[in-house]
């Protein structure tokens, strides 16, 4: 499996509004991003990275590779996965969208090289 589901750790909700703990530990960086519909992103893996993702609104269909493996999904808000690493994925989104993405490790190292490679950079 290249992309696998991943449960939140819960979900309170009242007349107030909705908290959603999506993790307590294992990750080191976060990031939200950003994309218009009909945007592509990715094209890259990391080698020691895994990356977990939180739809916040909007859907994108996800392609994961490695070797001669390959998986497609579409992802919507609520949806919560994990990509390890070496698996190359591409991000491409069918409407606006938000997301929160997070690193194991972080994707710059403690020595300034990047944990980020395309298959013409191996």
């Amino acid at each position: 499996m290249l992309m696998e589901w991943l449960k939140i750790d819960f979900k309170y909700q009242d007349d107030r509004g909705t908290l959603i703990q999506l993790i307590h530990k294992g990750y080191s960086q976060m990031n939200i991003v950003v994309s218009k519909a009909g945007v592509s992103r990715g094209g890259h893996y990391h080698k020691l990275n895994t990356e977990a993702y939180y739809i916040i609104q909007g859907s994108c269909k996800v392609t994961a590779y490695r070797k001669n493996k390959k998986e497609t999904k579409v992802y919507h808000a609520g949806d919560f996965f994990r990509i390890g690493p070496y698996v190359t994925h591409d991000f491409d989104y069918l409407e606006d969208t938000v997301l929160i993405s997070m690193y194991s490790m972080g994707v710059e190292l403690e020595n300034g090289d990047m944990d980020i490679y395309t298959i013409d950079t191996e």
